[in-house]
This record gives structure tokens, C-alpha cells and sequence, in this order.
């Protein structure tokens, strides 16, 4: 029996593009910590730091770093959908390595195994915590913090943010008498 995936249309800035994208927020832990609301009424985690891990999640997937079962032989013979154009699948499967290899390196090694195991390895946080031995509820402060570290380093924030210095274009101002002619 198919279950019904609960879908959420979110907006990601990447390079500059806006694109929407859905998440199925029941196939991943991040997804139940976005949706469940604390004493204060806010989510767990933000949809920036949600955002973050689905991306650290989609690279991993693309990468083909997920553990497999069986051989997969469809590489050897096609393009990969959603590789980018003139690419091969080996070559972008590679350059998707590189970016997780990026992002977990600017995590840090403080957050880059919480960050595997929970956006990748899609490991609940109970079982995080017990894995780690760590007191229950340590871990959604410790994957909230490695999920800032992320999205800062996706260039992802709370509130668009331009450069801190910009180049001046043209300067006008209105001639003496305070109108113009």
C-alpha cells in the first residue's frame, strides 16, 4: 500500500537563481523537526537550516555516496537526468562529491558526522543521541547549530543580505533652486 508523501514547496536562491522545489517532509528527520513546534511556538529548525540539509542531502544523493545492496549498472551506459549539460554521470556524480566534500569541511568536525547521519544517513536524532551517548535532546541543539554552519556556508540567511560594499553607478543631484530646469 502507497502511503500519501507530504509535500512542501520551498523557495532556494542558488548562485543567484531563485528556484522552488519540494521536499517530501516525511522521508527525512529534518522534515518532522521543521513541522513540530517548541514551547515558543517556533519550528525546531528554521526553513533556511531545512533548506541547508535537504541541499547537503540532495549532493550526497547525486554523489552516489548512499550505501547500495546490489551493483548498479545503469551509470555505465546512460546520462544521469538532472546531470548538467555536457557532463557525463561519472563527471557529475563527481563534482557533487566535491560539494559535499566542501560543505561538510566548512561544517567542521564538530558537526560534519551529526550532519551525515542525520541529512544523509536520515538517522533519527534518539538514535544519534544514543549512538553518541549524549543526553536526549543535545542533538537538536547540536544539529541546529551544524545546520547554520551549513547554510552560511550555501550562502543561505534568514533575510536577503547585498554586498557590504557596492560600486557607485551615478551620482545626481538636483540642481540649485531645488527643481529641475
Amino acid at each position: 500500500m502507497a502511503r500519501e508523501r507530504k509535500l512542501a514547496r520551498l523557495e532556494v536562491t542558488v548562485d543567484g537563481v531563485i528556484a522552488e522545489v519540494e521536499v517530501d517532509l516525511d522521508e527525512s528527520p529534518l522534515g518532522w523537526l521543521a513541522r513540530r513546534r517548541g514551547r515558543d511556538g517556533r519550528a525546531f529548525i528554521a526553513p533556511v537550516q531545512l533548506l541547508a540539509g535537504e541541499r547537503l542531502r540532495a549532493d550526497f544523493t547525486r554523489a552516489q555516496m548512499s550505501p547500495r545492496l546490489t551493483a548498479d549498472w545503469s551509470a555505465t551506459a546512460r546520462r544521469g537526468r538532472g546531470s548538467s549539460p555536457g557532463m557525463i554521470f561519472s563527471e557529475a556524480a563527481l563534482a557533487a562529491r566535491e560539494r559535499v566534500a566542501r560543505a561538510i569541511e566548512a561544517a567542521g568536525p564538530e558537526f560534519s558526522g551529526l550532519l551525515l547521519d542525520v541529512c544523509c544517513f536520515l538517522k533519527g536524532l534518539e538514535e544519534v543521541e544514543r549512538e553518541r551517548g549524549w543526553p536526549a535532546r543535545t542533538g537538536k541543539i547540536v544539529l541546529a547549530l551544524g545546520l547554520d554552519r551549513l547554510a552560511r556556508h550555501y550562502g543561505l540567511g534568514v533575510a536577503a543580505q547585498g554586498p557590504s560594499r557596492s560600486q557607485l553607478r551615478a551620482w545626481s543631484a538636483p540642481p540649485e533652486g531645488g527643481g529641475a530646469r
